[in-house]
């Protein structure tokens, strides 16, 4: 634990300006960046007698090694800096929001020929039109299923698209009216897209002026006896209504706003996020957060705006933000958030009137939220923490292993070797430290030299990082350390516990592969598929844990996923091998100028037999590389002959390639 006085900038280094800091580690970690009008006055504050700061702040001085800071010209420049930094650099000490679901949204692809009108996750696309988020998919669906009888939008997938077109029979959807069927033919690409835009107006909120045109020619359809038109009309604008009722008037004024309310205790916090346009509630998200750094309401909800509208642009940022508390930098947020919409955005609390109303029941979402995440955790932890500690108890641990590694191997019949490492820290998967290994320092099926090497290259890299702090000094031979940028290394930290999937032989090899690096404190064992069984090294007997065990059941969820881990990423491996060919030998040949060649001359058995200045003749190919194809080709083995099973006979290859294809049939590299 370190003494912030032993790395305080001496008087009069700090400007009096605006800027961003930086607070690192004894390993060069940033650990906590912050912002400050003054970076003068605010630093100072860190530097006061430990005792008097907030717990939370004495932690992170205490734990900081080192500060550094970036100058800026305006408090704005300063929020977009930390951002970024936040982002880039993961500090443990700052707050950081995690959706307690993935929230789906309605999304239209105006950025295909033909947009396409889907439920979508994650995050967002250039050129697709967003609505939402909501909190179930089942929703959304419901309204588009309303809605297509207005605007029979595309909603298929692009297989689906282009087997229609290839057969000349649209799919159910087009029989039956939901669909204009743009894949055969029956609109044109101009007519699918205004009805796509049409039905953007539409759930962005201009929906008067629609209705009231529908209503206007079902009247004149009345009026001329068409009444099959007028039925037709009717049913539309009774559908539309109905779609419109499952997002009630909440703002009589047609309001353009979000509204952000928080519910906190002393250790955690809840966001939630009501999305209103045109006066109804179009989306709901919500957050849960520790309350890591010493933060207050106005604080969370800064954070809350940064993550909330730091990759959004233009109307994704709503004409009002209404929020319960204004930070500490308003005119600053505001301005940030002016020039990400491109217009004026207000930031305000709501007073008076039916936005405050709105707002109190925003609040209450949130306290409900926080509740049930706290119920929900509460009873997580209780079952995690009795599983470690029977893990502990069991492999006679001296404490509980926090944090255990699991590796597993995976080949098909001893080709394309990998093996998969995965995390669990508390007792939960922390996907973003799994890593994956190929096999390289032999040929051929052994598991158990596999995991020796993968073992050991995972802790050669743990001790490259250990070097930073003189804990350990490399041996002759080994890589220094990469220079360090402050981010989250990859393998920075040592686990409590290793487990391999097998028996004695991976046990035997993984404790080998420790042993030979002088790691000592680290506990090995394995888990067996067949009778569920954990070995220990050196031992001749299993350690058996009762089947209703849950420490026996977080080996196993451990064990588990790193097969799965392990299995996706061999099979894509595999696959890739499978798909590739002589070409993709070829340095510097790239998939556009591949393409190009198959494309060319149709096959690249046309292409093995065409001569230099036919090669030189295909756009973006230089003599040079012509040389260097047409030498890859001579030198790769030509795949053997096609053959009909049916009859026996040779299939000639004159037949051009797929696109995108740079591989004779049948050649693997």
């Amino acid at each position: 634990m370190a003494d912030p006085s032993s790395y305080r900038p001496q008087p009069g280094q700090i400007p009096d300006s605006p800027g961003v800091y930086r607070f690192r580690d004894e390993h060069r970690r940033v650990i906590y960046v912050g912002k400050a009008k003054s970076l003068r006055q605010r630093l100072a504050n860190y530097f006061q007698d430990v005792a008097g700061l907030h717990p939370r702040t004495a932690t992170m001085v205490t734990t900081a090694a080192s500060v550094e800071w970036t100058v800026v010209s305006t408090e704005v420049e300063a929020l977009q800096l930390e951002y970024s930094w936040i982002k880039e650099y993961d500090p443990r000490f700052n707050v950081k929001y995690r959706d307690d679901k993935s929230y789906p949204s309605l999304a239209v692809t105006l950025n295909e020929e033909y947009p396409r009108v889907q439920v979508m996750r994650g995050p967002k696309k250039k050129g697709v039109r967003y609505f939402g988020p909501y909190a179930h998919a089942w929703a959304i669906r419901e309204t588009v299923d309303l809605m297509l009888r207005v605007f029979p939008v595309r909603t298929c997938s692009a297989g689906v698209f282009k087997r229609s077109a290839q057969i000349g029979r649209p799919c159910l959807l087009g029989y039956i009216g939901k669909c204009s069927a743009p894949c055969v033919g029956r609109v044109t690409p101009e007519e699918h897209r205004e009805l796509a835009e049409d039905f953007c107006d539409f759930m962005a909120g201009r929906t008067g002026a629609y209705l009231s045109r529908l209503e206007k020619e079902m009247h004149i359809a009345a009026e001329d006896m068409e009444y099959e038109k007028a039925a037709r009309l009717r049913d539309d604008i009774g559908a539309l209504r109905r779609a419109m009722e499952k997002n009630a008037v909440v703002l009589a004024d047609a309001t353009d706003a979000d509204l952000i309310a928080v519910a906190e205790d002393e250790l955690e916090a809840a966001v939630q996020i009501f999305h209103v346009r045109g006066g109804r509630v179009r989306g709901q998200r919500g957050w849960v957060t520790d309350k890591v750094e010493a933060v207050d309401t106005a604080g969370l909800v800064e954070h809350a705006l940064q993550q909330l509208y730091g990759e959004e642009k233009g109307e994704s940022v709503p004409k009002e933000v209404l929020v319960p508390a204004l930070p500490e930098d308003t005119p600053a947020l505001g301005q940030w958030l002016a020039e990400r919409r491109g217009s004026q955005v207000s930031l305000r609390i709501p007073q008076r009137g039916d936005k405050k109303a709105l707002m109190e029941t925003v609040h209450r979402n949130a306290q409900q939220s926080l509740a049930l995440h706290k119920t929900k955790r509460a009873s997580d932890l209780t079952t995690r923490s009795r599983a470690l500690e029977e893990i502990a108890e069991a492999l006679e641990l001296d404490g509980a292993p926090l944090r255990i590694e699991c590796f597993d191997i995976s080949h098909l019949q001893g080709d394309d070797v990998v093996a998969s490492m995965v995390v669990f820290e508390d007792g939960l998967a922390r996907k973003s430290e799994y890593r994956r290994f190929q096999v390289k320092s032999f040929e051929g099926q052994d598991d158990v030299r596999s995991m020796h090497e993968v073992v050991s290259r995972r802790f050669r890299r743990y001790l490259v990082e250990k070097s930073r702090t003189g804990e350990w000094d490399p041996q002759d031979g080994e890589d220094g350390p990469p220079e360090d940028d402050g981010k989250p290394k990859r393998f920075a930290y040592p686990p409590q516990l290793v487990v391999v999937d097998g028996g004695q032989p991976q046990v035997a090899a993984a404790k080998r592969a420790l042993d030979e690096l002088g790691i000592d404190d680290v506990a090995v064992c394995g888990l067996a598929k067949r009778l569920e069984e954990v070995w220990l090294p050196g031992e001749d007997d299993p350690v058996v844990l009762p089947r209703t065990s849950e420490g026996l059941y977080l080996l196993q969820r451990v064990r588990d996923e790193a097969h799965r881990f392990a299995i996706q990423y061999q099979r894509s491996k595999r696959g890739k091998r499978l798909k590739s060919g002589p070409l993709d030998e070829v340095p510097g040949l790239g998939e556009s100028r591949k393409q190009a060649l198959v494309k060319h001359f149709g096959s690249v058995k046309k292409l093995r037999q065409a001569t230099i200045d036919q090669i030189c003749e295909v756009p973006g190919i230089g003599r040079k590389t012509a040389e260097t194809v047409a030498a890859a080709l001579a030198g790769a083995v030509p795949a053997g002959p096609a053959v009909n099973t049916a009859t026996g006979e040779i299939i000639e290859d004159e037949t051009p390639a797929p696109a995108g294809a740079s591989s004779e049939r049948g050649t693997e590299q």
